[in-house]
């Protein structure tokens, strides 16, 4: 057998077969990539903190919203991180609910990828399976039916 071993991804996942550490690159270029994921990330963070996507038209139109009138499920994450960033909490939420666990879903996984990347390791690339893939995209279907809605006027961008 190669020096692969088997590890265990997300539940319903299955093993996975993770290549072994990787150590013929300098640490140098193997952090490289991490970080500069983490500064554009960073980048992003500084550009929505100082260029206010609450004034209409500052970054465009949600070409969904221009063509059809109704909200993507992306629309008002822009709003959402500037608010996050301006402290409002509740105001992100309001805004874009999916907002803030997709920051803190990518915070995690640029920062387990540099660990992995400082120890010669390869990223760790989530193994979803076939149901979780289906139901969040259930999720995010009813999500973007039920904020176009009277009933769910709680969940249009602020």
């Amino acid at each position: 057998m190669d020096n692969a071993h088997v590890t265990t991804g997300f539940p319903g996942a299955g093993p996975q077969r993770e290549p072994a550490p990787q150590t013929a690159q300098p640490t140098w270029q193997r952090l490289t990539p991490p970080l500069l994921t983490a500064g554009l990330g960073v980048g992003v963070l500084a550009l929505l903190r100082f260029r206010d996507p609450h004034v209409a038209g500052s970054y465009g139109l949600c070409p969904v919203d221009a063509l059809f009138g109704v909200y993507c499920p992306g629309c008002g994450g822009m709003r959402a991180v500037h608010n996050l960033t301006d402290g409002r909490i509740l105001d992100s939420l309001h805004s874009n609910v999916l907002a803030l666990p997709l920051i803190i879903a990518f915070v995690a996984f640029v920062v387990d990828w540099f660990l992995r990347a400082r120890r010669g390791q390869n990223p760790r690339l989530p193994g979803l399976g076939r149901a979780t893939v289906w139901t969040f995209f259930g999720l995010l279907a009813v999500y973007t039916v039920v904020r176009n809605t009277p009933w769910g006027t709680w969940l249009t961008p602020v």
